[in-house]
């Protein structure tokens, strides 16, 4: 029985049940995982033929705007690699093999330092783990408050911090979000799991970067950027918080200190359902007259620049031909709705299917 390993060409012998990520991982092929239970989704793998079976009742779909062009969610078949075994010859697809990372999961007890207001309904959450959390910028993980209040939430920070940071929207009648709210305090533990996801920073792309946030999905977008800047990149960037009214807008002062320290273009677009709209703002710039980015946009001196409108409608009005986009990298946070709707902007404009990263988050029972 053989296993066909693309796009690196690589073939290997397998016996009929064995695990494939174990039967790859055991051959040095580069694969990216994590939590090997099935939550992260981090080993997901395209199966292009051939019996590969899922155990334990999971099938794994990715978001449907990563297929491959031309597929729906019904013609392309991904699994798990941690929990899909292998039982007749088979041919695999590994997505970006090189970008792999490998962060153990874990179940950590942290503290709660500090929890302070963002907006009239976000939290900074800030924890102290007891052990140090390796994790890739644009993860999330599991925290829970007590056994009946369990959320998953993006991490704002990087690892190097020390400490976890999370915000924290509060919906009206939410079992876990009103209990941050109301009964949460300094000095409680808290149990994290992880890291979890798949929208994390890819630091070997040099070409542009698009992050997409929607309310609370500026968390991880935070965290990207950040970790852009500590590794000294200097992708342009193109940032579009989406809010649904100036009151709900937050971390732009974060954004322009981050914008000041990297090497490269960060434009910001926040983008608000009401309100009086301006312009959109270049947040830093470098000398450099071979680029493409419009840098005619000065900030404004009366204060942030929103635009009206969704979010998504401003991405489309700023790349409007059907390859404006192509090259480019896209990581998108925020509502199910929003992140649709971008992913298929996104695909239309140019860019590789593959190289869009999302991780939409529910609200249901929040």
């Amino acid at each position: 029985m053989e296993v066909s390993v693309q796009p690196l060409g690589e073939r290997f012998a397998a016996i009929p049940g064995d695990n494939l990520l174990k039967a790859l991982t055991d051959r040095q092929i580069p694969i990216s995982y994590s939590c090997l239970s099935g939550r992260c989704g981090t080993c997901r793998c395209k199966v292009v033929s051939g019996d590969v079976q899922e155990a334990g009742g999971y099938a794994y779909r990715h978001h449907a705007g990563n297929d491959t062009a031309g597929e729906t969610g019904a013609d392309a078949r991904y699994v798990l690699a941690c929990q899909a075994t292998v039982h007749g010859d088979c041919e695999i697809e590994l997505p970006e093999v090189d970008e792999v990372v490998v962060h153990p999961a874990k179940i950590l007890k942290a503290t709660v330092l500090a929890i302070e207001p963002l907006t009239h309904d976000i939290q900074r959450l800030v924890l102290k783990p007891a052990k140090p959390l390796s994790f890739s910028p644009g993860q999330y993980a599991t925290l829970q408050f007590t056994p009946d209040h369990i959320r998953p939430y993006s991490m704002a920070g990087i690892d190097a911090d020390g400490t976890l940071e999370f915000h924290i929207r509060r919906v009206p009648g939410g079992a876990v979000t009103g209990y941050v709210a109301e009964q949460l305090k300094v000095g409680d533990a808290v149990r994290v799991s992880g890291p979890l996801g798949t929208s994390y920073l890819r630091t070997r792309h040099e070409g542009p970067m698009l992050c997409v946030a929607g309310g609370t999905g500026l968390a991880p977008v935070l965290s990207i950027v950040r970790g852009a800047v500590a590794r000294g990149m200097t992708n342009p960037i193109e940032i579009y918080v989406g809010a649904r009214s100036p009151s709900d807008v937050y971390g732009l002062e974060w954004l322009r200190e981050l914008a000041a320290r990297h090497d490269g273009i960060v434009r910001l677009h926040v983008v608000t359902t009401t309100g009086e709209p301006v312009v959109s703002e270049v947040l830093a710039d470098v000398s450099d007259s071979s680029n493409s980015f419009d840098t005619s946009v000065v900030p404004s001196d009366s204060g942030p620049s929103y635009r009206l409108g969704h979010v998504t409608d401003a991405v489309a009005a700023d790349f409007a031909s059907a390859d404006a986009l192509a090259g480019w990298r896209a990581y998108l946070c925020g509502a199910p709705p929003m992140v649709d709707a971008a992913t298929a902007l996104l695909r239309a404009r140019g860019i590789d299917a593959a190289h869009i990263y999302a991780d939409a988050f529910y609200a249901n029972a929040a």
